[in-house]
């Protein structure tokens, strides 16, 4: 599904460069949950932009099946079966949730199929889908209407960067149900930036990432007993993800 080669990534620090990403190489397989988790300044955010082909690498390359899509823009990426969702779900004033499914699906879809993808993602449907994305709605219902499109699109990869960013305790409750439904029901692969155990706790696969490297790699029940096993362990994490800066 989807490969990464020896990826590095840079910024502009100061008078020099500083490493975001260093010489990562992994692969997410097909009709995989995986979520990708480790400490805050630590590449996550900067992984799901390069995936997404928002950022580009310095060295390395980027494979989507047999495509090499290093040096595709968005929107190549995007017809090739890759979504995106933001920390921040964009607002769009003027725009109705209808126009913004049938503009995901890329068709005229009828009300009664984009009430469906509404319904998913547990909004009452009649309620929303003549309502403007804008800044009415509250990040809970934004972060909800922004996976119903990405549900609309119905592509073969679908990243989330930290979608419980920004909502209320009741909104990532209904978060959840919603990847979890998802999960059983896409037939692509799902991958999740998240420090969330809850969200951890749903993954086919665990990636931790750290200091722009790949620590620790592997199966949900393997990875998350080491994250969150004992006390001192939980303390640690807690603190070890409040540290630093988001990357």
């Amino acid at each position: 599904m989807l490969t990464l080669e020896n990826v590095s990534f840079e910024v502009q620090a100061g008078s020099g460069q500083k490493e975001i990403i260093r010489d990562m190489s992994l692969n997410i397989g097909d009709h995989k949950f995986v979520v990708i988790t480790g400490p805050n300044g630590g590449g996550k955010s900067t992984l799901a932009r390069l995936i997404a082909g928002i950022e580009r690498p310095a060295s390395g390359r980027i494979l989507f099946g047999d495509t090499d899509i290093t040096k595709m823009s968005i929107t190549e990426r995007a017809n090739l079966g890759i979504s995106f969702a933001f920390q921040q779900p964009v607002r769009f004033k003027g725009i109705q949730v209808i126009d913004l499914l049938r503009l995901a699906a890329k068709k005229q879809l009828s009300i009664a199929d984009a009430c469906q993808y509404l319904s998913e993602v547990g909004l009452c449907a009649k309620d929303y889908i003549r309502r403007e994305v804008n800044a009415s709605l509250s990040g809970g219902e934004l972060k909800r209407i922004e996976i119903a499109t990405v549900l609309a699109r119905g592509t073969r990869l679908s990243v989330f960067d930290e979608p419980e960013a920004g909502i209320d305790l009741w909104s990532f409750q209904n978060l959840i149900r919603v990847f979890e439904r998802m999960r059983e029901s896409t037939d692509g692969s799902i991958l999740i930036i998240s420090h969330q155990e809850r969200i951890l706790n749903i993954a086919d696969e665990i990636i931790v990432i750290a200091g722009g490297q790949i620590t620790r790699q592997g199966p949900r029940e393997e990875i998350l007993p080491s994250l969150l096993g004992t006390a001192s362990a939980v303390d640690a994490c807690g603190k070890f993800y409040q540290e630093g800066e988001r990357a």
